[in-house]
């Protein structure tokens, strides 16, 4: 599942087309996704103007200026497209491309107006684990997928005091209590390995610890605070990760993934090696899910 350097990827990707356009006219080709689109949506969004294209955690926030935010979620497969006149060819040679097929195309959005001109939008999802939901703008932030977000990870508001608050005796694995969308919002597997690699601390390790008796940060959550905005901005300027089938709204793929200290790396030398460390890649399953690390300097 696309994680939010992915997501924040295509929202900028889609931002020169669709921010400050008119949507002249709108297509749902079937009747939900994961969900059932809301009532009436192509009559909803045709004749709208977008007045915001923003994201929280992974999610696109598309606001229009008839009170209405649009919530986007590619789930497993889905991809926005750009379309402009007979150009539909996709630049780069890359693996693992994301679907094109037309019979995957489940949303149409003909815009006007935007930087780029008149252009469509295609939302494209083979498995249909995404979804397109509306909630009203001004109470957006009530919505049951938004309500219960943490701070985002490059936010001001990431900060060691507001994890030691959220570790604070807890029992869990590091990494399952960093995932938790409570704790920070967007965070997925791949970068959650990635930071903790980097911050060296095993992701086994019982959250709790990370917290003193007076429940202030210790040394290593400070180091981990302060490292994961490094990691989800390094793979925000490297377009994200090109693992799997994730494709960018100009059809290249990104390419973080050949960046990566540790995921997917099994066996391979610990990135830590230019500090020492002698030790290899590792993988282990947590909660169903790849976890890969090194056990010799990540403690």
């Amino acid at each position: 599942m696309p994680e939010l350097p992915e997501v924040e990827t295509v929202r900028r990707g889609l931002a020169p087309a669709l921010e400050g356009a008119r949507i002249v006219a709108a297509e749902a080709r079937r009747a939900d996704l994961r969900f059932p689109f809301p009532d009436r949506l192509a009559e909803r969004l045709t004749g709208a103007s977008v007045t915001a294209l923003t994201r929280r955690a992974k999610y696109l926030l598309i606001e229009t200026d008839r009170g209405e935010t649009f919530i986007s979620h590619l789930g497993m497969s889905g991809s926005w497209r750009v379309e402009q006149g007979e150009e539909t060819a996709v630049p780069g040679v890359f693996h693992h491309p994301r679907s094109d097929l037309g019979t995957h195309d489940h949303l149409v959005l003909k815009v006007e107006g935007g930087a780029i001109g008149p252009a469509r939008l295609v939302y494209n999802d083979p498995r249909r684990f995404g979804f397109f939901l509306a909630t009203p703008t001004a109470s957006r932030h009530e919505h049951p997928m938004l309500r219960d977000l943490g701070p985002e990870p490059m936010g001001n508001a990431l900060r060691a005091e507001h994890l030691a608050a959220a570790f604070a005796g807890k029992r869990a694995p590091l990494k399952a209590a960093l995932l938790d969308q409570k704790v920070v919002a967007g965070l997925g597997n791949i970068y959650v390995c990635e930071a903790l690699s980097r911050a060296k601390l095993s992701p086994k390790r019982l959250a709790g610890t990370l917290v003193t008796k007076a429940g202030k940060p210790t040394a290593r959550l400070e180091r981990l605070a302060a490292v994961i905005p490094q990691i989800i901005a390094e793979a925000i300027e490297a377009g994200g990760s090109s693992l799997r089938d994730h494709k960018h709204t100009d059809g290249s793929l990104g390419y973080f993934q050949h960046r990566f200290g540790v995921y997917d790396r099994l066996g391979e030398a610990c990135p830590n090696a230019v500090t020492g460390c002698r030790g290899t890649v590792q993988r282990i399953v947590q909660s169903g899910r790849s976890t890969f690390y090194c056990p010799t300097c990540q403690r």
